[in-house]
């Protein structure tokens, strides 16, 4: 009998730094994820929401294993529930873990977009490509076009198409979305639904609460290279009350249909974060408590947060 994964993708207090120089030979380490915890569930898509700076697609390249050598990461990382080494990562990139990658410049520019979404290491699924172009709202032509005889929009819809077409059980789309008219981005996303609904997992970077909470099961907000609060999508359609971290509600009173209501101050630089929680500067609740130590992660009502006073 087949044993059942609870969770596809299991990430345990993931940090990530750079090494960078700063005056002459002098050395940094530039903190821009620290103490990330999230799971991932078969059929299910998890989105992750946050400011830019937040972390969201670098979480994407350290599990993909894809970021340059002068990055330092700790934590642990687990796969089906085996530990993600860097060789099972090149090993599974493509394969079982797919990527729709933010930049179009991901394509190929000397190969035709057929051939490209075809993909190299595996039988021609022409016919399957059809369907999924068709879907997406891609003319017939494009198969035979290179990426430089795309729009930005057909562009993503291709990277989109090619993700897909993988067949992998995790795909990981960053910003997959604009450029997208509204019609093709619903259609890409029913797209992801139905992929996740196959027992497959989508972990969907976006920006766009609004769209994302239409077809996620979870979302992920991030701020400042952590997690802050994973909530049922379904708490951010009932509004404000059903959240539970105080940055999460901001978010919801920033979206144009509750009021497009700003907060002060910025989110922090990754080269001078603060002392305990990372929200604490900007969020009117703190205590001297929060500017002394990071918060634990809580289960409340369905969800983790990570915030002393949540209820």
């Amino acid at each position: 009998m087949e044993k059942k994964i609870e969770n596809l993708l299991e990430i345990q207090d993931l940090s990530v730094s750079f090494r960078m120089y700063g005056n002459g030979l002098e050395q940094t380490e530039l903190q821009v994820i620290s103490d990330l915890s999230l799971t991932v569930r078969p059929g299910e898509i998890l989105a992750i929401a946050g400011s830019s700076g937040s972390g969201k697609s670098l979480l994407a390249l350290a599990v993909l294993g894809l970021l340059p050598d002068n990055a330092a990461v700790s934590g642990r990382l687990y796969y089906k529930g085996e530990e993600l080494t860097r060789a099972w990562q090149k090993q599974l990139r493509g394969t079982e873990i797919a990527l729709v990658p933010q930049s179009i410049a991901y394509l190929d520019p000397l190969m035709r977009v057929g051939g490209q979404a075809d993909g190299h290491l595996r039988p021609k699924m022409t016919g399957k490509r059809r369907e999924i172009f068709d879907r997406l709202g891609l003319p017939k032509q494009t198969e035979r076009l290179y990426p430089f005889q795309l729009s930005g929009g057909m562009a993503r819809r291709v990277l989109v198409s090619t993700a897909l077409l993988t067949g992998a059980d995790l795909m990981i789309a960053d910003e997959p979305t604009p450029g997208m008219g509204l019609k093709q981005a619903l259609a890409a996303l029913q797209m992801f639904r139905d992929y996740a609904s196959e027992g497959k997992a989508v972990v969907l970077i976006t920006h766009d609460i609004d769209l994302a909470v239409e077809f996620a099961d979870r979302v992920a907000v991030f701020y400042a290279g952590t997690t802050v609060e994973t909530a049922r999508a379904s708490d951010f359609k009932e509004g404000e009350e059903a959240l539970r971290h105080p940055y999460s509600r901001a978010l919801w009173n920033a979206l144009p249909q509750n009021g497009f209501h700003p907060i002060e101050g910025f989110q922090p630089y990754a080269g001078n974060l603060p002392k305990g929680c990372l929200f604490a500067p900007r969020c009117p609740y703190k205590t001297e408590e929060c500017t002394k130590t990071a918060p634990p992660v809580q289960k409340i009502r369905g969800g983790e947060v990570r915030c002393y006073y949540a209820s």
